[in-house]
């Protein structure tokens, strides 16, 4: 309906590489399953009278037998005394679609098939229509102007997880339980005028919009088509159109989903009123407002003011605000192709989605802070369930969607994360595959190296440089069913300093590439033909916005966390970093260590690691300095 610049590919179609990357995928598919379906379904079996418990383990009527006791049950958010309750489900079902489409394990489809059919269950038993953990009393009370704790975000994920359910899982009964919690809906809000409607959005609308706009793209049923209009959060979005900010100090991700709800209205809708919302809503909340180094631009859930961060150095990002503004990059580089939504993307990635989540347990830091002594309070397996254990679920099982897109001339690269995708392009079948150099690589996320191994015991093998080179090299093999003519599209991202070096079959691509920019090599393509690029990087240093004498450092993408649990003042040059810092523990065994600095010329030692490879020190990420110039 809409002219966007570039397509997704279909879901499963992109597959990650074996590495320290799906290796991680991994240990969120075993969370994903570890969380057995009793206690996934247990407050949705109570609220639709279909389970009970004895304390001999046995049942007291005919319904869902469970013989755990309440000591093995989901508790913090997911606890029954817990107006939120529920919430999991939907991200559960969202991550197990995603998690089946990329490895086509059995298993996974049909528990997440098996819990869909008894939610089934659990909306029949209820009358037809509404299905929640809670009980259908919650939604009067707000209308009510009575306070609860985000019913409709806690619908919302319901519906979200179904509707992935249906997409990319192909579950039919998923949509039937939608389009029944449809018609509820649709049967409640029409007793409620437009400011009626208005003044029940205000006090909390989760992303029902998005979900009733996916719908309407699915059915084309005209209710749906009014849902999204009765979901139009009016006052919101024609502030934003105004240019005024109502961003500041209000909660971040509660506003993040409705944008995303508006990104999709305009998409299912063509109501370009729709996509100016989203354009407002990202000039306000990134472009004119600033970013830390990790990308964010909230502390403790609010929007920070604009360009104002120095008084807000707390307790940092969350997570869920992290992977939905990802969500909104990705929404706004799909529709127009500009590289620098790629580049957002990427550091929300590496110091965001990465870093969030414990490399060895695969739990969840609900918030991630940059100030002084941050440490990361780490969520538990089954006692917390707050919110961002559900977008962990989700950003864990969704690396691959950003890697490749495509348009008509050919596939554009967008993340350079080892993969593999397999696709037809003129009648062509082409396969590419997109790896690391070992000895150039993003550690940890590069793996064990077999060239590597063999440099360090041959004699003949090429020579190892004398220190860790300040690049990232990748290699691109296209294997073609026949010759075919396509277009291939690199993004340079925006850390690269210096020119790429890119060559084809070994004879290298003339030009001068920028940083935000994409290379396009356009050519007949055959088997064996092979790419390599090498992105050149440096150490730099970001000032904190609004208070530039207060700095962090980055490894190309990476922001760097030094291990101290005070504020220390460093003397340099902001311009130079290496005045600052000097790499440290650059060689390990077979493989080099791209992000491991010290200080050097300062009062006291700190070393320095990426921040996602933090886990239960202190750190800090934003340093003050005392500037001196080379001549002092």
């Amino acid at each position: 309906m809409n002219a966007i610049r570039l397509s997704e590919f279909p879901w499963g179609q992109i597959r990650l590489s074996e590495g320290p990357l799906k290796a991680r995928f991994a240990l969120n598919k075993q969370y994903v399953m570890s969380l057995t379906n009793d206690n996934l379904l247990r407050n949705f079996y109570l609220e639709a009278g279909l389970w009970s418990y004895s304390g001999n383990g046995g049942t007291t009527s005919a319904t869902t037998t469970s013989m755990d006791g309440p000591e093995s049950w989901h508790w913090g958010w997911e606890s029954p005394t817990c107006e939120l309750r529920g919430h999991m489900m939907g991200h559960w079902l969202s991550a197990a679609a995603r998690i089946y489409a990329q490895t086509d394990d059995h298993l996974v489809k049909a528990k997440a098939d098996y819990i869909v059919q008894e939610l089934a269950r659990c909306q029949e038993a209820g009358g037809g229509e509404w299905l929640a953990a809670f009980p259908q009393s919650y939604m009067n009370r707000m209308a009510n102007g009575n306070w609860v704790w985000a019913p409709h975000y806690t619908v919302h994920k319901l519906l979200m997880g179904l509707g992935e359910m249906y997409a990319i899982a192909k579950n039919e009964t998923a949509l039937m339980i939608m389009n029944g919690m449809a018609s509820w809906f649709h049967r409640w809000t029409s007793r409620f005028t437009r400011q009626q409607m208005d003044d029940l959005l205000d006090m909390e609308t989760g992303g029902m919009l998005e979900t009733w706009a996916d719908l309407y793209g699915i059915t084309g049923d005209p209710k749906h088509r009014e849902l999204i209009e009765r979901y139009d959060r009016r006052r919101f979005f024609d502030a934003l159109l105004r240019g005024e900010d109502v961003l500041t100090n209000k909660h971040a991700n509660t506003q993040i989903p409705e944008i995303l709800g508006a990104a999709r209205a305009w998409e299912l809708t063509g109501d370009k009123r729709y996509r100016e919302v989203v354009e407002a809503f990202w000039r306000s909340a990134v472009t004119e407002r600033g970013m830390l180094c990790t990308g964010a631009g909230d502390d403790a859930e609010l929007w920070m003011p604009p360009g104002e961060f120095a008084k807000r150095m707390g307790v940092g990002q969350e997570h869920c605000g992290n992977y939905n503004m990802m969500r909104l990059a990705h929404v706004l580089f799909r529709w127009t192709g500009d590289p620098v939504y790629a580049d957002y993307w990427e550091r929300r990635f590496y110091n965001g989605v990465l870093a969030h989540q414990h490399g060895d347990t695969g739990m969840i830091s609900y918030f991630l802070g940059i100030g002084a002594g941050s440490r990361k309070k780490w969520g538990s397996a089954t006692q917390h369930f707050w919110c961002c254990h559900g977008t962990l679920v989700q950003a864990n099982a969704s690396y691959e969607q950003q890697i490749y897109m495509r348009d008509e001339s050919g596939v554009a690269i967008n993340q350079w994360i080892p993969s593999g995708i397999k696709f037809r392009h003129g009648g062509a079948l082409i396969d590419l595959d997109l790896q690391q150099d070992g000895q150039n690589g993003v550690y940890p996320l590069n793996g064990w190296n077999v060239e590597g191994m063999s440099a360090i015991t041959k004699v003949n093998a090429p020579p190892i440089p004398a220190h860790r080179p300040d690049s990232f090299v990748y290699t691109i093999k296209v294997t073609c069913e026949k010759e075919t003519e396509f277009t291939l599209k690199l993004r340079l991202p925006w850390w690269v300093t210096g020119q790429p070096v890119i060559s084809v079959n070994d004879v290298p691509i003339s030009g001068t590439f920028r940083p935000s920019t994409f290379v396009e090599i356009r050519r007949t393509w055959s088997v064996g033909d092979r790419l390599t690029i090498e992105l050149p990087k440096a150490l730099t240093a970001e000032p904190l916005p609004g208070l530039p004498v207060q700095v962090a450092f980055m490894d190309g993408p990476i922001a760097l966390a030094g291990l101290v649990g005070e504020e220390i003042r460093l003397r340099g040059n902001p311009a130079d970093p290496g005045t600052f810092l000097i790499p440290d523990r650059e060689r390990n065994h077979s493989w080099w260590n791209p992000g491991y600095y010290r200080t050097i010329d300062q009062e006291r030692g700190i070393r320095f690691i990426p921040l996602y490879e933090v886990k239960d020190e202190a750190y800090t990420v934003y340093f003050p300095v005392d500037h001196v110039s080379h001549t002092e």
